[in-house]
């Protein structure tokens, strides 16, 4: 087994702070990530996650820098004492399904969506429970600043295992297709879609259109980050040319899916949410579905319609989850295309929702756009961004100026959501940099625009 590692630029304290952020490790390489910075965090996450003498799996993505990220990883979990998984290239929700279906803790080497300069570690304990910085992140962190731990009495071996078809069957066993012959573009962006879509979609009655499915972690068509729209350009277009019926894009490692109709139109995220919602709620009636603060309000209106308990929680993935444990909810959904299925571990996958669309758009004749409607039922600004240095005060201003106002009620659950009859926004701080960030819906376009000019300009003022 190799030695222990020595300190390095990226394991200092100092460093490590700025690449652990509230749910995983991400930086640019080998500026901050580097196999020294690997080594480390694998003797840490076994400590942590009580590995020692059990086992972990390990997954990464196709950007040039991961294979030897994970090698390192696996290297120092393995000198730590525990048994080790290599499943190789995956994407995301491939790893939470060996780390489900395996019952051991994992680390996935991805930078997801971000561009190709970039890599990071998501990582879960047991079942695909998530590890952020309030339950094992931190300790993760300050393990590996102090260095490696003695060497283990046993140290594990290291085994490499394929799990990419296993997990196609049991994406497919959840949402099974029946019905007409769907077209369906796919862009993968380049990313770890070119590698599960084939995958499952291969197992379906579907005439696929392929789009960038070549593995490239430099990304030479576009970024593989589908919430930009400019970055779905290419697959607006190519839907419209082969009269397809539905288009796909995931991004980087696959663990989200954006959606476009047979006429190019983009959807929104809330709008699959409410999708998939109601056929999780006629399969289990009554069921609690998970909603972020930031989804559309038809989500919990339509919820209530078929009988199920909607749940609000903040952004982010391990609010959901955990929120998902606790009222044992059948489904989540986020507006930035994360989709949660108790029946996946409570991990989210963007395969499986995008299973559950074509499942719904194949048990009918309509196109997409008309069977979308029903769940489409608000405008919204989607994310604005604004950078302001004294982010409490501006909330606060926010709060004074709203909170006096007829008919409108606040609450602080994530930042500051105001919330009106005709109208909501929600204002929060980035965790990482000096933002600001809105959110806006309302029940038509001109209340809308005059909700999001107002808030935008209180925000954007100068201070003094």
């Amino acid at each position: 087994m190799p030695a222990p590692p020595a300190p390095s630029a990226t394991t200092s304290p100092e460093a490590l702070s700025r690449v652990f952020k509230a749910y995983d490790v991400r930086g640019t390489v080998p500026e901050q990530v580097d196999e020294q910075l690997a080594r480390a965090v694998g003797g840490a996450f076994v400590a942590v996650t009580g590995s020692a003498g059990g086992a972990v799996v390990v997954g990464h993505d196709m950007r040039p820098s991961s294979p030897g990220l994970a090698r390192a990883f696996a290297e120092a979990a393995a000198a730590a004492g525990a048994d080790v998984t290599m499943i190789g290239l995956a994407s995301t929700d491939q790893l939470y399904f060996a780390s489900g279906r395996l019952g051991v803790p994992g680390a996935m080497f991805t930078a997801s969506h971000n561009p190709a300069q970039y890599n990071g570690i998501k990582m879960c304990r047991a079942h695909a429970v998530p590890i952020g910085m309030e339950t094992g992140l931190a300790e993760v962190r300050d393990l590996a600043a102090r260095g490696a731990g003695p060497a283990a009495e046993r140290p594990g071996r290291i085994e490499e295992r394929d799990v990419l078809d296993d997990y196609a069957r049991h994406l497919v066993s959840l949402a099974p297709l029946s019905g007409r012959r769907l077209r369906v573009v796919v862009d993968a962006g380049n990313g770890m879609a070119g590698h599960t879509a084939p995958a499952v979609l291969g197992r379906l009655d579907l005439d696929v259109v392929e789009m960038y499915y070549e593995l490239d972690g430099t990304f030479p068509h576009h970024e593989a980050n589908p919430i930009d729209p400019a970055n779905l350009a290419d697959l607006q277009a190519r839907v419209r040319e082969a009269r397809a019926d539905v288009g796909l894009a995931f991004d980087g490692d696959a663990d989200r899916c954006f959606v476009v109709d047979e006429e190019g139109g983009l959807v929104d995220p809330s709008v699959l949410t409410a999708l998939i919602a109601a056929r999780e709620l006629a399969r289990v009636p009554g069921a609690a579905v998970i909603h972020n603060l930031i989804t559309s309000r038809a989500v919990p209106e339509l919820v209530r319609e078929l009988g199920g308990t909607p749940v609000r929680t903040r952004v982010g993935h391990s609010f959901i989850k955990a929120t998902m444990a606790q009222t044992d909810a059948v489904f989540g959904g986020e507006h930035s295309g994360h989709f949660y299925f108790r029946d996946f571990w409570r991990a989210d996958s963007g395969m499986l929702a995008a299973l559950h669309l074509l499942c719904a758009l194949a048990e009918t004749d309509r196109p997409l756009s008309d069977l979308l409607a029903r769940y489409s039922r608000y405008v919204s600004t989607g994310e604005i961004n604004s950078t302001v240095d004294d982010q409490a005060a501006v909330l606060a201003h926010l709060e004074q100026e709203y909170g006096g106002r007829p008919g409108v009620s606040l609450d602080h659950l994530d930042g500051l959501s105001v919330q009106h009859d005709e109208w909501w926004f929600n204002v929060r701080a980035s965790n990482t940099e000096p933002l600001l960030r809105l959110n806006a819906e309302a029940a038509d376009e001109g209340t809308l625009e005059r909700v999001r000019d107002d808030v935008l300009a209180r925000i954007r003022r100068p201070r003094t």
